[in-house]
């Protein structure tokens, strides 16, 4: 499955973004899903986990209370509604799959990368 994120771009601290990961193929509502993000000089970390179903997610500590993670299998899309931005969220936000169809937050265990969107918040 190929993966296309977008929706990201420069805001002011307390703004909100919401990013978008469209996949292509009929397979989508398989995998499970999640967002990751990389600052500069920074290791990749977890922000948002997805199940296959969308009844079950989880979050960074960093994030929780302020984005929430979706799915629409019949748009084959991926969300993250990102609220109350702080300028520690700027990153590049990339959208992953994984076959287990359940929430993980390991990034080892994605094996299908989007290209990544630039989000930047300013204080």
């Amino acid at each position: 499955v190929q993966l296309q994120a977008s929706g990201g771009g420069l805001v002011q601290a307390g703004d909100s973004l919401r990013l978008s990961c469209a996949a292509s193929g009929r397979t989508f509502s398989l995998y499970g899903m999640a967002w990751f993000r990389q600052a500069p000089g920074k290791e990749r970390e977890f922000v948002a986990g997805i199940n296959r179903s969308g009844t079950s997610t989880s979050y960074a500590d960093s994030v929780k209370g302020r984005f929430t993670i979706s799915r629409d299998n019949a748009a084959n899309t991926v969300y993250l509604q990102m609220n109350s931005l702080k300028p520690e969220d700027t990153a590049i936000y990339s959208c992953a799959t994984t076959d287990f169809g359940s929430v993980l937050t390991g990034a080892k265990l994605y094996d299908n990368w989007g290209q990544g969107t630039q989000v930047t918040v300013s204080s």
